[in-house]
């Protein structure tokens, strides 16, 4: 019941909109009525005007006090608070430490297997070969004119001082029907003994300087020829030996036989 009353006062203070200048005027109107035909003391006939603007006011304070204590007295209803809902802050997720990382990372792969490079297809003529010594330098080799029936083996030999001495010693190895068909060499004929015979498995050429002769300095050649068995001939057991004298002292080299060149 207390609700409904001051609902109903707030909503007529709220739509009462008194008119002071109207209510002053009615005042005024009704204190200017008809001359009372006795005298009266100035007091008494300004007392009713007095009354009245008194009684006037207090009805205007009145009804507009009432109406503002009843807006003021009773409190507006409060409207619902709407609060959104916090949304959660994002969960950092932690990195795994290294040794979690391990059972998750795939192993590397296996390295792949060397590769073997394929050897130079010109063998290492001999475990002790020296092809420089001194003064002297070498370098053996098949000839590149070689057939399937038959070879040449070339022993190069440079010399920087002049050779008072000089044996050189040439090994065919025995390959299957290897045969002497001559050899030469760059040097003059008449300065060397040449000899060829079998050996030990082998055909065996040999030049020795002659007694008071002399080997230039310079690069000289000397080849050994033959037959042999129809077929590719491998000549990676065939061997050459120099031993020679000179101003500087003895000095040997020895080696085999690459493929020709």
């Amino acid at each position: 019941m207390n609700e409904d009353i001051t609902r109903r006062l707030r909503e007529a203070a709220e739509a009462h909109q008194p008119n002071r200048a109207r209510i002053l005027a009615r005042v005024e109107r009704g204190a200017a009525g008809p001359p009372v035909r006795h005298r009266t003391s100035p007091f008494a006939r300004s007392w009713p005007r007095a009354v009245l603007a008194s009684i006037a006011t207090a009805g205007i304070l009145a009804t507009g006090g009432f109406a503002v204590a009843a807006i003021i007295g009773t409190p507006p209803p409060s409207e619902p608070v709407i609060t959104a809902p916090a949304t959660p802050a994002p969960t950092a997720t932690p990195s795994p430490t290294p040794s979690e990382a391990q059972g998750t990372v795939a192993p590397a792969p296996a390295p792949a297997p060397a590769t073997t490079t394929p050897a130079s297809p010109r063998p290492t003529p001999s475990a002790s070969s020296r092809p420089q010594n001194g003064s002297l330098w070498s370098d053996g080799s098949v000839d590149s004119h070689s057939t399937v029936y038959w070879a040449q083996d070339n022993l190069l030999l440079k010399t920087t001082q002049p050779l008072t001495s000089l044996t050189i010693e040439l090994r065919v190895a025995q390959t299957g029907d290897v045969r002497d068909t001559g050899n030469w060499r760059t040097l003059p004929a008449d300065d060397f003994t040449v000899t060829t015979q079998e050996s030990g498995g082998a055909l065996v050429y040999r030049w020795v300087l002659k007694p008071g002769r002399t080997v230039p300095v310079g690069q000289h050649e000397f080849a050994a020829q033959f037959n042999h068995a129809t077929g590719v001939r491998n000549a990676a057991n065939d061997t050459y030996r120099v031993d020679a004298q000179s101003a500087g002292g003895p000095a040997s080299v020895w080696g085999g036989f690459g493929p020709g060149r």
